[in-house]
């Protein structure tokens, strides 16, 4: 897939943009909770729309645009009033195309229904998991969920992850699945588009000093000397559930998902 086939615009709405400073994986305190984060082109934040608050007002894909702040596509569509908006682009869009957010909307990608009016097959995202509380799940390039049941007040949906979910049947979701499909499949190529994107190089544990990693020290090639395995901070990984054991949401899962 190239861009240049697809997109229809290089210039974002200046109105539905805004500067923002990024993470880095640091949190409020300013100490590094994700690593290898860091640098990176500067980007500048477009406005998606997740709420979707505009009902039975039909809108029209005016561009096709890239986000540089998410993997799939965003379109700018126009309402019958005037009002613009960027959301996420479902696959198969195309200029000129109508969308509408409606309890009696036509089963087609891109138009927004509750779950009880969605039919048990139907493949949807940009889905709530509360009334009004807008878009939460299945917001990633190519991504999708399929509903399979539908039982007393509640929409049974298989996610990506292959878990099983209800989820109240009057909140709302997206008829499609999110675009550009062949995200996965890109090859970066060299190092330096990884720091383009702001991701800073990874060094193995056991190329460290121990001062610095669990794995660290020793003459030549060593074993990792500890009984479990461990990230540079020391916190147990793999075989650790990590899922507290009461949340809250845990009446809503029908079925975990598979372990890999």
């Amino acid at each position: 897939m190239l861009y240049r086939d697809i997109l229809t615009t290089r210039k974002p709405e200046k109105k539905l943009t805004t500067g923002f400073k990024r993470a880095k994986g640091r949190n409020v305190f300013g100490r590094i909770t994700v690593r290898h984060k860091g640098g990176g082109a500067k980007r500048l934040f477009r406005l998606i729309d997740f709420r979707y608050d505009k009902h039975d007002i039909p809108a029209v894909v005016k561009s096709i645009e890239y986000d540089p702040n998410r993997s799939g596509l965003i379109s700018l569509v126009v309402y019958r009033d005037g009002e613009k908006r960027y959301v996420l682009m479902p696959a198969g869009t195309k200029i000129g195309d109508e969308m509408i957010v409606s309890e009696n909307a036509e089963l087609k990608p891109g138009n927004r229904l509750p779950l009880k009016k969605i039919p048990v097959g139907t493949q949807v995202y940009n889905i709530e998991l509360k009334p009004l509380g807008g878009a939460k799940l299945c917001r990633s390039a190519g991504i999708y969920a399929e509903v399979i049941a539908q039982e007393s007040g509640f929409t049974h949906l298989k996610l990506p992850s292959t878990e099983i979910r209800r989820i109240p049947d009057n909140a709302w979701a997206s008829i499609g699945r999110v675009s550009k499909e062949e995200h996965d499949l890109v090859i970066f190529g060299k190092a330096g588009r990884s720091r383009h994107k702001g991701i800073r190089p990874t060094v193995r544990g056991s190329a460290m000093n121990p001062v610095d990693h669990p794995y660290g020290g020793g003459e030549g090639r060593a074993g990792r000397g500890t009984r479990r395995p461990k990230t540079a901070g020391g916190k147990i990984t793999g075989g650790v559930k990590t899922r507290k054991r009461k949340k809250y949401s845990d009446i809503f899962i029908v079925s975990r998902r598979k372990k890999k």
